[in-house]
């Protein structure tokens, strides 16, 4: 739902809570010592009320306290960050690993090195917890039990194990080149099923199935009888299914047939009243990802944030030759997808803001690391930046990508700066609930108790 702001409970220290959820505490990274950062301005996720002059006490990798009058104990580390802003960390709850090199996809590119140099790299832009939404082949189950011990050093890693597809349907062989292992495209209701039971078998913290045909580009869609029987299944194994879409008619076949999350928004046309009492009434979240579409013309066009040093750090050396080749542009922006894409982006921010004001969940991704040009971090902050041009306001999108995307990915130990949840956040330079472009001024980001510097030398 749209954040309509609540008040959050000022905590006093307590004793450091149980580890929640999945993701464990780093070990030996996480400092056994107490450290209190006081001074700062704290967006603690809830929606709440922007805190002046509040504490931090962390320790173990995890917050005691969090808010104004907090008490700091004898012997604590203190760091006095006044002027600064913290928020939590960012949590994409639809991104993907793996895929791309440089400017190219294929299986070649799902590698350990690969893989970790992209959660590296969430990482540096403020994304703590990354949920790769499928095309994940059988290394997922290893790099992600890593992730949550900590033993790799970037963002926490969820996902989809594989993914179901259409027979020569969408997505798009010929775009992501993905191997055998990483999609299941199957024919038949039994193969379905057990597509399900294999992907429950390998712990796959969701299930996901892409329904649309990808503007009239791919010749199939997967029959009704077989994404029925996916639901069904997954939901008989306790999973919920997320499900690819683009227009309004995908979306409410497969809302009917019991979906649990849209991964995408609507961008072919308004959504109705009937549709959103629907997604109400049957608590679907709803993931828009602006900055998908966004991202299609937006490097070509040279938009101000894609010339800045945040962004261009972002970049591959073959991604930045890319971008800069005047001819790529012009061939880029002469596509009829860049026509499209345009429109698309256009009615999904009108879109996002008629669903978050009725009340409907909405959760946060955007599709990164699918192509080259969705790039890990950037396209989370242009997220959050295209939430607040669709019409909600700063602390609002704040809040969706963090609090609610936690609450999507049915995280209690993070997303929400309060005691007993991770100490996963982003220390910035200003404060982006006044202006959402501070959310690009980062100075550190703190993932389980333990700082890295951001992505750029702020002066």
């Amino acid at each position: 739902m749209c954040p309509r702001g609540r008040i959050p409970l000022f905590a006093t220290p307590v004793a450091l809570l149980l580890a929640l959820g999945s993701g464990a505490l780093f070990p030996g990274k996480a400092t056994a010592e107490t450290v209190a950062i006081s001074g700062v301005r704290l967006i603690d996720g809830r929606g709440g009320p922007v805190l002046e002059n509040a504490t931090l006490l962390i320790k173990d990798g995890r917050i005691e306290a969090a808010g104004v009058g907090v008490s700091i104990p004898r012997g604590a580390r203190r760091l006095d960050y006044r002027g600064r802003t913290i928020m939590p960390g960012l949590i994409s709850d639809h991104s993907h690993v793996g895929q791309v090199n440089g400017t190219q996809n294929g299986a070649q590119n799902y590698t350990r090195a690969n893989i970790i140099a992209e959660l590296e790299q969430y990482r540096r832009y403020g994304v703590t917890t990354v949920t790769a939404l499928g095309l994940n082949g059988p290394l997922f189950e290893t790099v992600r039990a890593e992730a949550h011990t900590g033993h790799i050093d970037g963002a926490d890693l969820f996902g989809v194990d594989r993914g179901i597809g259409a027979p020569d349907g969408g997505p798009p062989q010929a775009m992501l080149k993905v191997a055998s292992d990483q999609l299941d495209r199957p024919t038949t209701v039994q193969e379905a099923r057990a597509d399900v039971r294999r992907m429950a078998a390998h712990h796959t913290d969701l299930v996901k199935l892409w329904l649309d045909d990808f503007g009239g580009s791919e010749p199939t869609k997967i029959k009704p009888e077989i994404y029925k029987a996916v639901i069904d299944e997954a939901h008989r194994l306790g999973l919920r299914v997320a499900a690819h879409i683009h227009d309004l008619v995908d979306a409410e076949a497969i809302v009917d047939a019991g979906a649990d999350i849209l991964a995408h928004g609507v961008r072919d046309q308004p959504v109705p009243p009937e549709f959103i009492a629907k997604l109400k009434r049957n608590g679907v979240w709803y993931i828009p990802t602006l900055a998908l579409d966004e991202a299609t013309f937006a490097w070509a066009d040279q938009a101000p944030w894609t010339l800045s040093a945040f962004a261009r750090a972002a970049l591959s050396p073959a991604l930045a030759r890319e971008i800069d080749d005047p001819a790529w542009r012009m061939q880029t922006l002469a596509s009829p997808e860049t026509a499209a894409a345009r429109r698309s982006l256009s009615m999904n921010l009108q879109n996002l803001k008629t669903l978050c004001d009725s009340g409907v969940k909405i959760g946060f991704g955007t599709d990164s690391g699918a192509t080259a040009l969705r790039v890990p971090g950037i396209a989370e902050h242009r997220e959050v930046a295209l939430m607040v041009e669709a019409g909600l306001s700063p602390l609002q999108a704040l809040t969706i990508a963090t609090g609610n995307a936690a609450a999507l990915l049915k995280r209690t130990d993070r997303g929400v700066l309060s005691p007993g949840r991770r100490a996963d956040l982003i220390v910035l330079a200003a404060d982006p609930a006044t202006d959402i472009a501070a959310s690009e001024l980062i100075v550190e980001v703190w993932q389980a108790g333990r700082a890295t510097p951001g992505p750029v030398r702020l002066n």
